[in-house]
């Protein structure tokens, strides 16, 4: 039976999985904006788009805009409006689960958006997405670390029922890290705002995965924040549909079990290599633990 950790170097590899040898990366084609590359799209996704070339021109192994759509705007609507007609015709799998929700397209975190598209379609275009989550979590007298989790709501339309950070949430277009934090707070676990904003930016934690709906660069902004010892969050938006409070040996012992969502259980990972709950003296894969939490995008 394998240990908790070669089942933790497992989960690292299945969420790292596009970097992995026999992947999909040597055939994917490169998507481009304005001369950026920007994703990674399927031949199989790359066919589909041909069908609409008044709005993608291949070229080579890369599929850009077709000329004219060389504005903000215009690259918006146009891809909007390609997704609508293929939601509608029920291309793909992942539009059935469409959020209208819009996603900053963008080289890097720092640079200005190219275009905004849907988030159900992002993982068709290989595009990054960022989000933030935040590790609730208490430590008494004794200085024993306690940690709150939620369990997701069985009407989320990923991984439902599974174990989750005590709040989390995708970064919408036009919205900061810090308000998406608060916002999530609130929103998820009833955290008042003032508490809330007593969250400390501790880093991120970035992979790419991808599965049969597409390839997915993701990279998530991680928060701290220590609550007082009598604080209990609640349920507020019902995408929570429970809050647990573990010892942090507990929370590490699930972390390996398929209840945890994986990409949060990243998250916790992290943190229990911050507190020096995991260290290289008694972890043996703690350097590809390190390495696993933050590959490049």
């Amino acid at each position: 039976m394998a240990s908790w950790s070669e089942k933790m170097l497992q989960l690292l590899r299945r969420m790292n999985n596009f970097h992995l040898p026999g992947s999909s990366l040597e055939s994917c084609l490169r998507f481009e904006v304005a001369g950026e590359q920007v994703g990674w799209i399927y031949p199989k996704v790359a066919s589909i788009l041909g069908c609409f070339p008044a709005v993608f021109r291949p070229y080579g192994s890369t599929i850009t805009f077709s000329s004219g759509l060389d504005t903000f705007e215009s690259r918006s609507v146009a891809v909007d409006e390609v997704l609508k007609e293929l939601r509608r015709e029920a291309t793909f799998t992942c539009l059935i689960g469409w959020r209208d929700e819009q996603y900053a397209v963008m080289p890097r975190y720092c640079d200005p958006p190219l275009m905004y598209m849907e988030r159900a379609a992002t993982s068709l275009f290989g595009v990054k997405r960022y989000g933030v989550h935040v590790n609730g979590y208490t430590r008494d007298s004794s200085g024993n670390l306690n940690m709150w989790l939620a369990r997701r709501s069985l009407t989320k339309q990923t991984y439902p029922g599974r174990l989750d950070n005590m709040a989390a949430g995708g970064l919408a277009a036009s919205c900061s890290v810090r308000h998406t934090m608060v916002k999530e707070c609130e929103e998820e676990a009833c955290i008042p705002q003032g508490l809330a904003e007593q969250a400390r930016p501790v880093g991120t934690v970035s992979y790419t995965y991808e599965d049969d709906e597409g390839i997915f660069p993701e990279c998530q902004f991680v928060f701290d924040l220590e609550l007082p010892l009598n604080f209990q969050p609640h349920i507020g938006d019902g995408e929570v549909q429970a809050f647990y409070y573990y010892p942090i040996e507990k929370v590490k012992e699930l972390l390996v079990s398929e209840e945890f969502k994986p990409n949060c259980a990243m998250v916790v990972l992290d943190f229990l290599i911050r507190h020096a709950i995991i260290e290289p003296d008694s972890e043996p894969y703690y350097h590809e633990f390190v390495a696993g939490l933050h590959r490049s995008l």
